[in-house]
């Protein structure tokens, strides 16, 4: 794409050499400023902008045949255009400069909301991703976050409804009453509860935290310390995979998930706390609704359980790189959310 401009510069020579005089190469050196204006540096655009008009000069004055009036109208057409390029390309560059600050700002957000968990923590392993659908999207609201508490291990997996700094402004919510409850509450149901409150509050203190339409899916999970299981609560959200070191793909998932986290004015139950088995060298693995709703050119979901299954993975980094490709080839790189990816490896205590 670079190599355009030269291309039709070129052409343009080639062009007027090899047709009757009565014939124009002046559409080409026309267009190739154009075409740099949007794929090139100011520089390379007054350089191409230069060579056309160099060309169309040169092929006017020995062009004799053609009547004068035309080469000078080929010319001014050519000038007219090289400046209109140049224009364009000052508005196309000051554009990339505001979109470059833009995404510098909402990466710099990314990092302060989501920020990239330690590597390893007692005994586990941890690996997190982030992978917005869409390059100029670098976040949404999709969640993450680990803290290690008196009571073990604490994990929120979530994915706020909808998109744009209101879904942000939850995501911040969330996390820091997440933070907070973690520490203090003795009981995964306990933890639950107090995030519901939290979005109560902050849905009837802030106008974009509606309570009547805003809600958000989440998976909590505990490893508590020395023991070989984890617990989980499920409040609406995909349910995570267990992949144990055999190849086998388990979905974490027992009953009925409780509704989403801020709808507790629509109905409220006692949360339900799943326990399962969680032996060194198994990987839990949490996702958002990304994964899931993932389809292929015929519309079918993307099934992890069955993708993943078989298949053994050297570090919860590796894994969450083969998924995030391998989701990206199911759907043609053409995926339609964001997907937040968390994955907790039990190390053996040899290795720990």
């Amino acid at each position: 794409m670079a190599a355009s401009p030269a291309v039709l510069i070129i052409g343009g020579l080639v062009f007027d050499y090899l047709t009757p005089p009565n014939y124009t190469s002046a559409p080409f050196f026309a267009a190739a400023p154009l075409v740099a204006a949007a794929l090139l540096s100011r520089r390379l655009t007054l350089v191409t902008a230069a060579v056309a008009i160099v060309a169309t000069l040169g092929l006017a004055a020995v062009r004799t045949a053609i009547d004068i009036g035309e080469r000078i109208t080929e010319v001014v057409t050519v000038v007219t255009v090289c400046v209109l390029a140049l224009g364009i390309n000052h508005v196309v560059r000051r554009g990339d400069r505001r979109l470059a600050s833009a995404r510098g700002i909402a990466e710099a957000a990314q990092r302060a909301v989501l920020p990239t968990p330690p590597a390893r923590i007692g005994g586990l392993r941890i690996a997190a991703r982030y992978v917005a659908a869409h390059a100029d999207a670098r976040i949404g609201g999709d969640l993450y976050a680990v803290q290690d508490t008196p009571h073990g291990v604490r994990v929120i997996v979530g994915d706020v409804r909808g998109k744009g700094l209101g879904a942000v402004e939850a995501v911040a919510v969330l996390i820091g009453a997440f933070r907070e409850a973690a520490e203090q509450e003795r009981t995964l149901a306990g933890l639950a509860a107090r995030l519901e409150r939290a979005l109560q509050r902050e849905g009837a203190r802030r106008a974009n935290l509606d309570q009547s339409e805003g809600f958000t899916t989440a998976v909590l999970a505990e490893v508590p310390p020395g023991a070989s299981s984890l617990r989980l609560v499920n409040r609406g959200h995909p349910p995570p995979l267990l992949l144990h070191p055999s190849g086998r793909v388990t979905e974490v998932h027992r009953g009925p998930a409780a509704l989403p986290l801020g709808m507790g004015e629509v109905g409220t139950w006692p949360d339900h706390v799943q326990e399962w088995e969680f032996p060194p060298g198994t990987t839990l693995l949490l996702f958002t609704d990304g994964v899931t709703e993932a389809r292929d050119a015929a519309g079918n979901f993307y099934d992890a359980e069955r993708r993943l299954s078989g298949r053994q993975f050297r570090s919860p980094d590796a894994l969450l790189d083969a998924l995030a490709e391998d989701v990206a080839c199911y759907t043609g790189g053409e995926t339609a959310d964001d997907m937040a990816l968390l994955a907790i490896r039990r190390g053996h205590p040899h290795r720990a």
